[in-house]
């Protein structure tokens, strides 16, 4: 999992696409620089105290935010600095533009929960998980809310499959976990507050089910026009991920 934006891609921020003079940055200026944060990022930044030039603070800026922070930064370079200004540098192009964005969206999407490794589970499993990895790590959460899915459907139909539970071959994401919750042992509350955790899990279905037609209208998994934006891409993960981990820590 992605832990922030890398020492070269803050250098493709700063020298390709804002652009670099004098040890100044852009056409910022000192109380310029300082206003950035707030106007552009929401973000409140305090760079008084700091020293160096423009570049050496933004970097440092930059490098040492949270990696939600250095999402809302590199969104605030796109609108700062747009692509066509007529002091811009030959490198800003609309491809590192959509580059940034990429950027943007993948270290924004690191703040999700740990990638799970289920103990008993399918190949298929492996592999989704993997894929989602890899796509998490470089394109960020929207791109990887498909193989979640797969990564979660195929876990519960092989944790079915373990037990011996019939589960019908077009069965649903959302199906497949309701007949698990009513016929697999070890997912019977015996603990303190039986009940309630009964009906965490029973309420848990219900985000389960509109998992598919997110998957199916609003991710990569076909070509949509319309993609979910980052945050709730990651709240898609998380869930998918929770839901994941936890049937797996039950059926050990």
């Amino acid at each position: 999992m992605s832990q922030g934006i890398t020492g070269p891609e803050v250098m493709r921020v700063v020298n390709r696409y804002i652009g670099v003079s004098g040890g100044y940055l852009g056409d910022f200026t000192y109380r310029t620089h300082g206003e950035f944060y707030l106007e552009y990022c929401d973000l409140e930044i305090d760079v008084s105290q700091m020293t160096g030039t423009t570049r050496e603070r933004f970097i440092s800026v930059l490098g040492a935010a949270e990696p939600r922070d250095q999402a809302a930064i590199i969104r605030g370079v796109l609108k700062r600095f747009p692509v066509g200004d007529s002091d811009a540098p030959k490198t800003r192009t609309e491809e590192l533009a959509a580059e940034l964005v990429s950027i943007a969206n993948r270290v924004e999407g690191a703040a999700t929960v740990a990638s799970p490794s289920p103990k008993k589970s399918s190949a298929v499993v492996a592999r989704a998980i993997a894929d989602a990895e890899a796509l998490l790590a470089k394109t960020g959460a929207t791109s990887g809310v498909d193989r979640v899915h797969t990564a979660l459907h195929g876990h519960l139909l092989a944790v079915a499959a373990a037990e011996g539970i019939a589960v019908p071959k077009d069965a649903s994401l959302a199906a497949t976990y309701r007949i698990l919750l009513e016929k697999h042992p070890k997912l019977v509350p015996s603990g303190p507050r039986a009940d309630d955790i009964r009906q965490v899990q029973r309420s848990i279905s219900a985000i389960i089910a509109a998992l598919e037609p997110v998957r199916n209208r609003a991710s990569v998994a076909h070509p949509n026009q319309v993609l979910l934006e980052a945050p709730e891409a990651v709240l898609v993960v998380n869930a998918a991920r929770t839901v994941l981990t936890y049937i797996d820590s039950k059926v050990l």
